[in-house]
C-alpha cells in the first residue's frame, strides 16, 4: 500500500532548471577517463603530464578530460610560469567519489 500523497510533497522537489544541472552535473561522472583523472588528483596538485604517465594516458586525453572537469568547475588550475598544475577544485569532489565507492562497496 502507498503512503499518503500530499501537494507539499511536489513542493519539496528541486526547479526543474536545478534537476538538469545536477543531470549534467553527474554526466561529467559517468565516464571512466574522467574518474581516473579526479581520483589522479586526490593524490594532490599535477601537472598533465604526471596525471598521464600515472594513469598511462596521452596528455592529449588527459588535457581534454580536464578542459572537462575545469569547465564543470570540479578541478582548478595554477600557472607557475609555463607549467599548469591542476588539482581538486574542493573537498566536495572527494567527498562525492568517497560516497560514490562507499556506495558500490555495500
Amino acid at each position: 500500500m502507498c503512503h499518503s500523497f500530499s501537494p507539499e510533497m511536489a513542493e519539496q522537489l528541486p526547479p526543474d532548471e536545478d534537476i538538469c544541472d545536477l543531470a549534467d552535473f553527474f554526466k561529467v561522472f559517468g565516464d571512466s577517463s574522467r574518474l581516473k583523472v579526479l581520483w589522479a588528483l586526490h593524490q594532490g596538485e599535477l601537472c598533465v603530464s604526471h596525471v598521464a604517465e600515472m594513469l598511462n594516458m596521452s596528455t592529449a586525453a588527459v588535457s581534454h578530460q580536464l578542459k572537462i572537469l575545469r569547465q564543470s568547475h570540479l578541478v582548478r588550475t595554477r600557472r607557475d610560469g609555463k607549467n599548469v598544475y591542476y588539482s581538486l577544485a574542493d573537498d566536495h569532489v572527494l567527498k562525492i567519489l568517497d560516497m560514490g565507492l562507499e556506495h558500490i562497496y555495500e
